[in-house]
């Protein structure tokens, strides 16, 4: 059952602003152009939280409230840089611009580009030792 009031109302325009400020570029960012050629993207963390509530009193009838409303909403956000992706001659790098880690997790977020360079590198050279063929002695 939906209960069309104004406080639903207030709390569904307060979420709709909120998704619109959310967006993917809020997070990567638009891409930027250095005249020698190297585009440097921004990468963002954001959180958000919200919270609301309100009543109306007074006189109330069953179908029309007749009676004063009375509501509050708080929205926060926080918006932390995190890196810049370095995107160079085909080559991508990670340059991590916020504080070092504080917990596990972050260290592992921090920790993953440099893995799967490493993991990609091994993969690479594994493969380029298979296709050369192996050198044959002579005597």
């Amino acid at each position: 059952m939906e209960n069309n009031n104004p406080i639903n109302a207030l709390m569904q325009e307060s979420m709709v602003k909120i998704r619109e400020l959310a967006d993917t570029n809020t997070i990567v960012g638009q891409p930027i152009q250095t005249p020698d050629g190297v585009m440097l993207i921004p990468i963002s963390r954001v959180s958000m939280g919200m919270g609301g509530g309100g009543t109306i009193f007074g006189k109330k009838k069953d179908d029309n409230p007749d009676g004063s409303l009375g509501s509050a909403l708080g929205v926060g956000v926080r918006i932390d840089p995190v890196a810049f992706l370095i995107v160079k001659d085909g080559m991508t790098r990670v340059m991590p611009v916020a504080a070092p880690p504080l917990n596990t997790i972050d260290r592992i977020v921090e920790m993953a580009p440099d893995m799967v360079d490493k993991v990609a590198n091994f993969i690479d050279s594994r493969k380029r030792k298979e296709e050369d063929p192996p050198v044959e002695e002579t005597c």
